[in-house]
């Protein structure tokens, strides 16, 4: 009987000091993770740009009318009409520049030129298309593939 309680008290130990390694080395690992932990990363200001010359010239589009748009659903912090000094909206004739100083990024801007142009049922003729690593541009669906096939029924 004697070593049978002898087993059980040395089973306990060693039990127990498993258990203490872990909490020990848990500690050990968790100390590095804190000391990075209170640098914080101040943004950079991003600028983007959404060239609309292509409707604005052939008067289908109003850039004034899409500035507003933009201007009223960019969410800050999940919040609309909450731009404050982070995030600016300026045109030059038929481009508009976002500067976010705020995270913010290209696809949103995408997403909300598509809602733009849907609302005002030119989503079927426009397309919205990246032409640099900023920039956006919105540009006519090619279809020559169709006035083709026309030409060869006529004929």
């Amino acid at each position: 009987m004697i070593r049978k309680e002898q087993s059980a008290v040395e089973y306990f130990r060693k039990k127990i000091f498993y258990v203490m390694l872990l909490i020990v080395h848990k500690k050990k690992v968790a100390k590095p993770v804190l000391k990075g932990k209170g640098k914080k990363k101040k943004l950079q200001p991003k600028k983007f740009t959404i060239d609309t010359s292509h409707p604005v010239e052939d008067s289908i589009m109003v850039v004034t009318d899409f500035e507003k748009f933009l201007h009223d659903r960019i969410k800050v912090n999940g919040k609309t009409n909450n731009l404050g000094n982070s995030v600016t909206i300026e045109r030059n004739k038929s481009k508009i520049t976002v500067t976010a100083d705020c995270r913010f990024c290209k696809r949103y801007l995408k997403y909300l030129t598509k809602k733009y142009l849907k609302k005002h049922n030119l989503r079927d003729w426009l397309r919205v298309v990246a032409n640099g690593k900023d920039s956006y541009e919105l540009r006519y669906f090619q279809i020559n593939n169709e006035d083709e096939d026309e030409e060869e029924e006529n004929e």
